[in-house]
């Protein structure tokens, strides 16, 4: 018989076994500047930061099948709406909420595994104050922010980095935030700690103005 207690120390232990995978992923952080939503990270192969609609982005850390399911099923759903809605309904929320759903019910189910990810969903809008940030944990529970996010391995990391990047200032250049970005992260190492080798640097920015038909721009090294 499946008791109350069974579930609950499932679940622990499957909340468990993701928190030591997602330990060692690599920070991703997000910030509202004048010109739009700027994301970094720094990755091994893959990329971690797409686009998933017209002025919406998607990053996420963890097991790369997973950020490519949810980056997918993000991309459907958005796509989908556009179609059977209007590409002005299509927006963060219904995105992340979507996600939240499916997050969710993959977490509690236990005859299959869970998806080992967290993941940020951004909108960027006509000013910085406008501008929507969801943060998407494994279990499916999210949290709502503006003028920027980030995730981190641990939840106690994510907290500290989010409240650093909302110091950063909006009018700030976006060479000028990247190096901000990079000393928030480097003073959030432990002591004694440096970079991790092999890892390249990934920089987007999803542009405010409509001027460009496609406002999602990679940023390259020479930018910054």
């Amino acid at each position: 018989m499946f008791t109350p207690y069974d579930w609950q120390e499932g679940i622990g232990n499957r909340a468990q076994y993701i928190e030591g995978k997602l330990s060692q992923g690599v920070p991703v952080l997000a910030a509202s500047l004048e010109e739009g939503v700027l994301v970094f990270t720094y990755r091994r192969q893959a990329r971690k930061i797409y686009e998933i609609y017209d002025r919406l982005i998607f990053a996420g850390l963890g097991q790369q099948s997973d950020v490519d399911a949810l980056r997918l099923a993000a991309l459907e759903f958005a796509s989908r709406e556009g179609f059977s809605r209007s590409e002005e309904d299509v927006t963060i929320q219904r995105v992340a909420m979507a996600m939240s759903g499916s997050v969710k019910k993959a977490f509690n189910d236990f005859t299959s595994a869970p998806l080992v990810a967290r993941t940020l969903y951004a909108e960027v809008n006509s000013s910085p104050a406008e501008d929507v940030f969801y943060a998407l944990d494994y279990d499916g529970d999210y949290v709502l922010s503006r003028r920027g996010a980030a995730l981190a391995g641990t939840e106690e990391l994510e907290a500290s980095l989010s409240a650093k990047i909302a110091e950063i200032v909006t009018a700030t250049s976006v060479e000028q935030a990247i190096e901000q970005i990079k000393t928030i992260w480097q003073d959030s190492m432990p002591e004694g700690e440096s970079m991790p080798e092999g890892l390249t640097p990934e920089a987007v920015l999803m542009e405010r103005s409509d001027v460009r038909e496609n406002r999602f721009r990679i940023l390259f090294p020479e930018e910054f």
